[in-house]
């Protein structure tokens, strides 16, 4: 017999929405929130989001918990009897953990309140546009601004039982790319009289890589992918039009600056090059998730001192996430979730181990209560 938390889960699981199409994803949660006593609960909506108050018995500060509540355009290839309903969209980053996980620990602290006041985010579109900063200048966040705020992130390469942080700098800023080349099309036999601009994004696609080898410093670490290219109508005319889509992260806000000024050059040189019109996109952006030190420091001896959970101390990753908004602002830390799936993040049969979901809650319960009553 599966918990309750593991049931809600696979509820969401099968419902999966895109950022703020989440009209299903908040009903539920909102549905599940009413059934829980609500004499100590505030209750605010934003958007597809959520805000949920938790009032302490004598509180002198908040601390907030977020969870993301958005899925990815992904088609699910899993064969789980709780796969996705919803075509072509899939909670295949984690985020239906997140939520369960979250009213876990909410419904804990409904049956069992603090010193201390507690918010819980439930917030849409980290999956991009990016729901993070919008939610963090929102009204309900500055009425209820926490004190220091917790997230936490599923990882697939770790064993359930384990979690995985660092103090200081574990996420990358990262930003999106979209580069448009317009050039002048025409009969794939007369190639003098066109500008080919599948010739021209293929080009760049190969400088593009000269960035992070020869402008980025080698002691500092950057990235740069495109992961499609399109351009085109058929095999025997040239193309008029190319489109180049894919990704940057850097470990430094210093470097995304640097990486971005060279790309810009790059382009402005293809367009005298190859005679074209070029356009650049950097879409949703987000900011770097750094852990608060002191915190940090402080959850990892929690965890080695009152707990049976495995710790880690991880290095610096590449992933994005747009809570780095959040903890730019507001004191706190992020960390890794050990649910040792066979397939990755963003992966379309991500199929992490459901043992970690009470086990999170219990953490956190533990931890939270620790230090909304010291």
């Amino acid at each position: 017999m599966v918990s309750p938390f593991v049931s809600i889960r696979r509820d969401l699981h099968k419902i999966p929405e895109l950022g703020f199409q989440e009209f299903k994803t908040q009903q539920y949660l909102l549905n599940y929130i009413a059934s829980l006593p609500q004499e100590r609960l505030e209750i605010q909506t934003w958007k597809t989001g959520i805000f949920v108050k938790i009032n302490g018995l004598q509180p002198t500060k908040t601390i907030a918990y977020r969870a993301d509540i958005d899925g990815l355009p992904i088609h699910e290839e899993t064969e789980l009897p709780y796969r996705s309903q919803h075509e072509g969209k899939m909670h295949a980053c984690g985020h239906d953990f997140h939520m369960s996980i979250a009213l876990g620990v909410l419904t804990h602290f409904v049956h069992h309140p603090i010193r201390d006041d507690l918010l819980f985010i439930f917030q849409p579109a980290e999956e991009g546009p990016g729901g993070a900063l919008p939610m963090l200048q929102s009204e309900p966040m500055q009425q209820w601004r926490p004190d220091m705020i917790i997230a936490l992130h599923i990882a697939p390469e770790y064993p359930v039982g384990t979690i995985a942080i660092k103090a200081g700098l574990l996420f990358a800023n990262t930003s999106e790319l979209f580069i448009d080349l317009k050039g002048k099309g025409g009969h794939a036999a007369f190639p003098h009289l066109a500008n080919d601009m599948v010739v021209a994004a293929c080009a760049l696609v190969t400088q593009l890589q000269s960035i992070v080898a020869r402008n980025v410093d080698p002691l500092d670490s950057a990235v740069i992918t495109i992961g499609k290219i399109s351009g085109g109508t058929v095999q025997n005319v040239i193309a008029e039009n190319a489109r180049l889509e894919g990704t940057i992260r850097t470990l430094s806000a210093e470097s995304m600056k640097k990486v971005k000024e060279r790309i810009e050059s790059l382009v402005k040189g293809m367009e005298i090059a190859y005679q074209c019109e070029a356009s650049i996109d950097y879409g949703s952006m987000y900011y770097q998730v750094y852990n608060n030190e002191k915190l940090t420091k402080e959850f990892m001896t929690f965890v080695q001192q009152h707990s049976d959970i495995h710790m880690i101390e991880c290095r610096e990753a590449m992933t994005g996430e747009d809570f780095g908004y959040m903890l730019a602002e507001i004191p706190g830390f992020m960390f890794w979730l050990g649910v040792e799936s066979e397939y990755g993040l963003h992966h379309a049969k991500l199929n992490p181990n459901e043992l970690a979901i009470d086990q999170a809650i219990s953490l956190l319960a533990s931890y939270i209560g620790w230090k909304g009553n010291n």
